[in-house]
């Protein structure tokens, strides 16, 4: 395998992660394999390929429209922090408690 078993500890300690030894063997492999795939990405040729920002494509996959039309771009008032705030259970404008979830 590419990744220690070390590793994976690492990203569970950055995650706040405590993995049983069966989770850290699973995930080991997991990202080993995550690794493999990008390296078989990495190895494709795409120096021909030019760089898409959208690909708008119908069901065939042949790109139907190379301008295609967007519903127009509206800017909708939406305020309803007083009302999210008047439901919670601890709220005080402009803020609302919650239970402590971390422990470090």
């Amino acid at each position: 395998m590419k990744i220690s078993r070390e590793e994976v500890l690492r990203v569970a300690e950055l995650a706040h992660l405590e993995l049983s030894e069966a989770e850290i063997a699973k995930y080991r492999e997991q990202l080993d394999s995550i690794l493999e795939y990008t390296a078989k990405l990495n190895a494709v040729d795409t120096s021909n390929v030019e760089p898409m920002t959208q690909v708008m494509a119908d069901a065939a996959g042949a790109v139907s429209d190379p301008n295609p039309t967007f519903r127009e771009d509206v800017v909708v008032p939406c305020d309803i922090s007083r009302e999210v705030l008047e439901r919670a259970p601890d709220g005080a404008p402009p803020y609302f408690r919650v239970p402590k979830v971390i422990e470090r």
